[in-house]
């Protein structure tokens, strides 16, 4: 039997070790707070995923050496600024031989790294032990087990393979890549364009300017893609347009939320403190703002969004900014 160190305790962090649990392998989960670690001993994470009963072969640790001991599969699931930091902690901690799976969707401030940099670098870890799981993979409803599907990409066939396996069930339905770039630009970007489109839908937009914004920011997503080295058909599938749509159209989606209540005209403090959860665009979309202009991309709904964060601008002034730019071609 597998084992596998899942490394934090919010919703996708417990809802992918749930899937991994069903699908044979024995998981232990970390948690900082013990109190949420009791409730997982318990056989529910109340505070995240409240009246989802958990398999029988989860259990959870507020000591990180004992969840990493002797595991297979090491997965990363906390919030992508706190990366680093924790890494500093685990390095050490991983074994040599596991795979290192991030289901992180950031960029990190600063640096502008892509998670599995962040991994290689801090975690000490080799690339082909590295393996990023995205696609549109709301948490709650993998849970009660709707059928979703998602990406396993690792450089390495036979460790993505692994992974693949060690998390699959009747309904969740993962498939391998090897264009982690891709893999990790769709599930960074499809945040900070769920902002926008929640503010949109928080001013009372419609669905041709939610539709709008989507496709546009999938075109600004491929175009760092293509920049970075990514191939362009990841952007088509799964991790691309796939997690793009869910993101932005589910009111599950923390990123969409966040917007809605900046376009009702609340600030970013003021929908930080009401709200519980991590909302990944609001600090990405600095990163990624300045990793278009390292590379000089033209990146307009993330530069929006940069501007409403700051507070700079309004919603509405950002939907004016964006509506109002000088025409071009489409595919330009």
């Amino acid at each position: 039997m597998r084992r596998a160190a899942v490394l934090g305790s919010g919703s996708w962090g417990t809802a992918f070790a749930m899937t991994m649990a069903e699908s044979g392998v024995e998981v232990t989960m970390w948690g900082r707070r013990a109190e949420i670690v009791d409730q997982v001993n318990a056989g529910e994470n109340k505070a995240y995923l409240p009246g989802v009963p958990l398999p029988a072969r989860m259990r959870a640790t507020t000591d990180a050496a004992e969840a990493l001991e002797r595991a297979d599969i090491v997965v990363l699931a906390v919030p992508s600024q706190t990366l680093r930091g924790n890494l500093v902690e685990w390095a050490d901690l991983i074994p040599s031989d596991a795979a290192v799976v991030s289901l992180m969707k950031g960029v990190e401030l600063g640096t502008t790294k892509r998670m599995s940099e962040v991994i290689a670098e801090v975690g000490r870890v080799e690339t082909p032990r590295i393996v990023v799981v995205s696609g549109p993979n709301l948490a709650r409803e993998i849970a009660v087990k709707q059928p979703a599907a998602s990406v396993v990409a690792c450089q390495d066939e036979a460790t993505a393979e692994v992974v693949a396996n060690s998390c699959a069930t009747p309904w969740f339905r993962p498939y391998t890549n090897d264009d982690v770039i891709g893999i990790e630009l769709g599930g960074a970007v499809k945040n900070v364009v769920a902002l926008a489109v929640g503010m949109a839908a928080g001013m009372g937009m419609g669905d041709n300017s939610k539709a709008s914004l989507i496709t546009r920011g999938l075109a600004e997503t491929a175009r760092l893609g293509g920049a970075l080295g990514a191939d362009p058909a990841t952007f088509m599938g799964l991790a691309g347009v796939g997690d793009l749509i869910a993101t932005c159209m589910s009111p599950l989606s923390r990123n969409r939320t966040f917007g809605e209540m900046l376009g009702r005209g609340m600030t970013v403090a003021e929908v930080t403190a009401a709200t519980s959860q991590t909302a990944e665009g609001v600090k990405s979309c600095e990163s990624i703002h300045e990793l278009s202009l390292d590379h000089g991309v033209d990146m307009p709904i993330v530069g929006a969004v940069v501007g409403v964060v700051r507070g700079e601008v309004t919603p509405r002034q950002m939907v004016k900014e964006l509506m109002t730019r000088t025409l071009k071609s489409e595919s330009a």
